[in-house]
């Protein structure tokens, strides 16, 4: 089992977005929790406003909405609504929200089985939630203990098929004319938004994309772009925009852009060591087969939850790449990462196109420098060594070192050169 939590300023919003779920025909409200009537005899209203009330007794929570999902392996698809509201009465006793009113869905839209929960953080008495740190202590705990109770196949056991199974966002991709249009949108949104860190347009972009959802500043010249506005619009499979484009401030989450770029400033402090997992994760792919396709760079990135996403000519050639990393929920773009992760960069390192690379572009430097070092030796490089050239190149502190003397020296001497001229 593996489970998410993740909190927002909205319970409105995340209410409605399981109900949409419902009304679409993906879900279902199986269950409820320390309400004071059974889930048949509740309407949305119902439902909705018992939350909203408990919510009322401290407005001094901000982010007091809570959505969580439990999400089961494939092979688990048998689990009972009985024993799903079960697992998840029992989940929230663990992880401290036992008194708390929630709401259970059961999603039908993913390869795999999973419910959500919907809950507050505001206590019947007023009193706020701690949640610091719940994910790594009360929830890691809770989902050990019911794997065992219930018997269901453990995370560490299927951890990488989880991880590459499990769709970055529980909905699917929107087809034009099967669904209201404005609340497909409005679904996906408000998955991604919250969920992934991003730091420009283009970056959000890239996710959105995948559900058939693009989003638009307007051309620089337009009144559009020039007031900051931003439309969302359902695209087809080749990218191709589809029906009428719906305003950001349409939607009551706003997701406007004047909102998302406060969420650029805050991402861009808070992904600094998921950047360094991307960047490792094709440095490590590079030193164990130098010799790698751009095809097979793909395959080894997506065994690690990576998806590299290529931005491509009407001839065909790549300019530009992105990195989405589904699971830490991050993007990059190439050239954010550095020069050596470029669109160009890793073309060249495929041997897609010539090399050019300088000794600027570290994993580059450390590739020739390992290759020579290959060449120079008449003895064969046992795997213990090569662990241990993997594991340097890891430190952080290595790029740095790299750079030889040699090098270092010269530079000195040029700049001394030229002060001395003037």
């Amino acid at each position: 089992m593996v489970a998410i939590i993740n909190t927002g300023h909205s319970i409105r919003a995340i209410f409605n977005y399981n109900e949409n779920k419902v009304s679409l025909g993906f879900a279902e409200c199986i269950g409820e929790g320390n309400y004071p009537m059974d889930i048949v005899q509740m309407d949305k209203a119902i439902k909705l406003n018992l939350l909203l009330k408990q919510l009322e007794l401290n407005e001094n929570v901000t982010r007091n909405s809570v959505h969580i999902s439990l999400n089961f392996d494939p092979s688990e698809k048998e689990l009972s609504k009985e024993k799903l509201i079960e697992i998840a009465g029992t989940y929230m006793s663990k992880i401290g929200f036992g008194s708390q009113p929630y709401l259970v869905y059961q999603h039908y839209d993913a390869g795999h089985p999973h419910i959500h929960i919907v809950t507050i953080k505001v206590k019947s008495d007023g009193k706020r939630i701690d949640m610091q740190n719940i994910g790594r202590n009360q929830s890691e705990t809770a989902r050990k203990e019911i794997e065992q109770m219930f018997n269901l196949v453990r995370a560490e056991s299927k951890k990488n098929k989880i991880e590459t199974d499990l769709k970055p966002v529980n909905v699917s991709k929107i087809q034009y004319g099967t669904s209201d249009s404005k609340k497909a949108i409005a679904g996906i949104l408000n998955n991604v938004i919250p969920n992934y860190r991003y730091t420009t347009i283009g970056e959000l972009n890239a996710v959105l994309n995948l559900y058939n959802i693009s989003v638009h500043q307007g051309k620089e010249t337009s009144r559009m772009f020039k007031h900051k506005g931003l439309v969302y619009q359902i695209i087809s499979d080749d990218k191709k925009p589809i029906g009428v484009p719906i305003k950001a401030s349409s939607f009551h989450f706003k997701p406007t852009l004047v909102n998302l770029e406060k969420k650029f400033e805050i991402n861009k402090k808070t992904r600094i060591a998921e950047m360094k997992r991307v960047k490792n994760t094709i440095d490590l792919a590079f030193l164990k087969n130098i010799k790698l396709s751009l095809n097979d760079l793909e395959k080894k990135l997506l065994n690690e939850g990576i998806v590299i996403i290529s931005r491509k000519s009407p001839q065909g050639l790549i300019y530009g790449i992105t990195y989405l990393d589904h699971t830490t929920k991050c993007v990059f773009n190439g050239s954010s990462l550095g020069v050596a992760y470029s669109a160009k960069a890793i073309q060249e390192r495929c041997g897609i196109i010539q090399s050019r690379l300088t000794h600027k572009t570290l994993p580059n430097f450390k590739e020739t420098a390992l290759s020579e070092n290959l060449k120079n030796s008449h003895s064969f490089i046992s795997e213990s060594e090569l662990q241990k050239i993997i594991d340097n190149i890891l430190q952080p502190e290595y790029a740095a070192e790299y750079v030889s003397n040699q090098l270092k020296d010269r530079h000195k001497k040029r700049k001394r050169k030229g002060q001395s001229n003037n």
